[in-house]
């Protein structure tokens, strides 16, 4: 599967798919996500992780994706999540406003397969979480 070409539009619908397929639980859908996109785009994210309980394993609480003028970030909320998308100017965010799991998906694809068309590292990425 090639992430550029003449069908751009259809390969982001691939990865945004392919994030969607993991969102019915939401609990795996965050690790699965945050393994991702450490993945295929290790410069751009930044994902933090918590320890739940005393001694239980360490869970993902916030995903923060930086992409050129847009921050996007999913955080773990009691059993659901909160997404946000924020305006950049020079690492400063202007505007941040909250968006629905869906919205916050296609900015991500978008900002995916942007960053696809400039780096092959990251194009290679994409495919492989693709084709898993």
């Amino acid at each position: 599967m090639a992430i550029e070409g003449a069908n751009g539009g259809q390969d982001l619908d691939l990865i945004t798919a392919s994030l969607r397929a993991d969102a019915n639980d939401m609990s795996t859908f965050i690790e699965v996500l945050a393994a991702k996109l450490e993945d295929a785009i290790p410069g751009l994210v930044r994902v933090t992780r918590m320890r739940g309980r005393l001694f239980g394993a360490k869970q993902v609480g916030r995903i923060t994706v930086d992409a050129g003028g847009q921050r996007l970030e999913l955080r773990r909320s009691g059993d659901g999540v909160e997404t946000t998308s924020s305006r950049l100017s020079g690492g400063i965010v202007l505007k941040t406003e909250t968006v629905d799991t869906d919205t916050w998906l296609a900015a991500l694809g978008e900002a995916l397969a942007e960053q696809a068309k400039r780096s092959q590292t990251t194009r290679q990425a994409l495919e492989r979480l693709l084709n898993e």
